[in-house]
């Protein structure tokens, strides 16, 4: 027999689904403070009970939302390094980095993070979110000690932030493996006495 909670529990999870759905959607075309608790129901095909049995304001809903796309942020960040004592760069591989299959799964949310300033708040949590995990999780993290642990991990997070920026900006042309192995690529190849040739553009441009 099926368990009669267990039932409850999913279709409350449905609702709610429904509804952030249903606000993504509208915030593609409206902004958030024009888009009414009526707009949202009916959208998602509900009726208001639906939505006062689960939220008091549509603000509630808004923040579960983001909430949700943070913690998954988290999970998908740490899995590289959950099941070890020791976390070594050089022996990672792109399967286990999840960040680019988080940002697939909530595309829309980033597509409205990142190309419309839609949500500006979770703008500044995700970047918050990616400078602070390395600093809590993992010890002394720095190359070496002539390097600033907050300045390595503000880097870090900007630069993992910018390829999501530049996949998004691109309509997520590459796969999530593409972009968890182009970003393997960079994290382990960084020579520190690489020779670079000056393009003969900038030249002409330079002089004159």
């Amino acid at each position: 027999m099926a368990n009669y909670n267990t039932g409850i529990d999913r279709r409350i999870r449905k609702s709610k689904k429904t509804l952030k759905t249903s606000l993504i959607s509208l915030m593609q075309s409206k902004d958030f403070r024009e888009i009414s608790i009526t707009d949202i129901v009916e959208h998602a095909d509900l009726n208001r009970g639906t939505f006062y049995k689960h939220y008091q304001y549509k603000e509630e809903l808004l923040e579960e939302m983001m909430e949700d796309v943070i913690a998954d942020l988290i999970i998908s960040y740490r899995e590289p390094y959950k099941h070890v004592d020791v976390f070594t760069i050089n022996e990672l591989t792109a399967s286990v980095i999840k960040i680019f299959e988080h940002v697939a799964a909530h595309a829309d949310i980033y597509t409205l993070v990142l190309k419309s300033n839609a949500l500006p708040t979770l703008h500044d949590r995700i970047c918050e979110e990616l400078k602070k995990l390395p600093l809590e999780d993992l010890e002394d993290y720095r190359p070496n000690t002539k390097i600033n642990k907050a300045l390595a991990s503000s880097y870090q997070a900007y630069a993992i932030l910018g390829m999501i920026i530049e996949w998004v900006n691109t309509g997520f042309t590459y796969s999530a493996d593409y972009m968890a192995e182009q970003l393997l690529e960079i994290i382990t190849n960084r020579p520190v006495d690489a020779v670079y040739k000056i393009s003969k553009t900038f030249k002409e441009d330079a002089l004159e």
